[in-house]
């Protein structure tokens, strides 16, 4: 199918923070990026300090504030606490992407825009997505610096060895968003940039003994991005989905699923680099041997390192969730492999994993 928007993949993703340093240097020891570039007042940004940190085909941008008066990113904290502000696309044409959007309703944020230096131009143009946060179309075909003007190598350099994690790229941003809000954008982003619904769970089909929600996946029409969208949904006590709303104050990024080519390997050095993850129980694995599964790897080994697997289509996908990474809890990580071109999000694995989650919500209080 055509990929009307002309969009080539996931781009960078920028965190806003209380202290970008700080942070920075957390992904670089416990995730295993590298700090490849840095915007601050030594090249003239005054108001906010940024780190831009990468690995493999991820990119990340970890950005604070310098100053009480930049509004922008202190109002951000103040009421959200740390998280995704905006995430980026690469696309072929700038101005033929946003345009499109922008004639289908997309609201605007940025038009369409070059940044330039010695380097040569990025073009930009930047749209509304949930409450808070972006999405920004970009272009790099005419800019051969490290990653856009007005970034240049790190000040400080650091030793920050850490064990091998061996993640490679994004493989799908999580957004949550109120009741009867799902709806709304699916249609935003089926519309504004000619995505496609490609998978529904309605009432009943993600519950546990509590709690439920509905869940729609989006995506370009070639696959190359997905981007499902979490509504709670009545139950007897809190979702997960309600206590990300309560605790981050609106709709946002609840998690970034990243693709690993050896969960096994990745789970085993994020474990060893500091990462906590959310807990399976033995039954789990129980129920996976009774089910004599044609998989790789051993269902031991899975149990050893608490990964979750799960079978649709022609394929299978193993898959463990860490805990929240911030104080509040709100945004986590998703560490992801998907064997035999399997393009499913783990249906079967969410009764243990919301069941999971419940059990950290009732030790803070919040599965009420």
């Amino acid at each position: 199918m055509a990929n009307t928007m002309g969009i080539r993949g996931y781009d960078y993703i920028e965190f806003y923070v209380g202290s970008a340093k700080m942070v920075a240097y957390w992904y670089a020891k416990a995730m295993g990026f590298e700090i490849k570039a840095y915007k601050g007042p030594e090249y003239g940004s005054r108001d906010k300090i940024s780190y831009y940190l990468t690995k493999n085909n991820i990119k990340f941008v970890i950005t604070s504030s310098l100053s009480p008066a930049n509004y922008e990113v202190n109002s951000f904290l103040n009421y959200h606490g740390d998280g995704v502000k905006r995430w980026a696309f690469v696309v072929d044409d700038v101005q033929k992407a946003y345009s499109y959007a922008f004639e289908h309703g997309a609201i605007p944020i940025s038009l369409p825009h070059k940044t330039e230096d010695e380097h040569g131009f990025v073009e930009e143009a930047v749209i509304k997505a949930y409450d808070a946060s972006e999405i920004v179309f970009i272009n790099y075909d005419n800019y051969k610096g490290i990653f856009k003007p007005g970034y240049s190598a790190p000040i400080q350099k650091i030793n920050l060895e850490c064990k091998e994690t061996g993640l490679i790229a994004v493989d799908h941003i999580v957004g949550n968003v109120r009741p009867n809000e799902m709806e709304y954008w699916v249609d935003y982003f089926t519309k504004t940039m000619d995505f496609e619904r490609f998978i529904y769970f309605g009432p009943g089909d993600i519950s546990t003994k509590y709690s439920s929600l509905l869940s729609s996946v989006v995506r370009t029409r070639d696959n190359t991005v997905k981007m499902p969208i979490n509504e709670p949904y009545k139950g007897i006590k809190k979702s997960q989905i309600q206590e990300y709303l309560d605790e981050f104050h609106g709709t946002g990024i609840q998690h970034i699923a990243i693709a690993s080519k050896d969960i096994i390997s990745s789970i085993s050095a994020l474990r060893q680099n500091g990462i906590d993850f959310l807990s399976v129980p033995d039954t789990y694995y129980e129920s996976l041997k009774e089910r004599k599964l044609n998989i790789d790897e051993d269902i031991d080994e899975l149990k050893k390192h608490g990964i979750l697997c799960d079978f649709e289509g022609n394929g299978y996908l193993l898959q463990l969730f860490t805990k929240p990474i911030g104080d509040r809890p709100t945004f986590f990580f998703e560490i992801i492999q998907r064997k035999e071109q399997s393009q499913g999000f783990g249906q079967g694995n969410f009764q243990s994993l919301f069941e999971s989650i419940e059990r950290d919500q009732e030790l803070r209080g919040n599965l009420v």
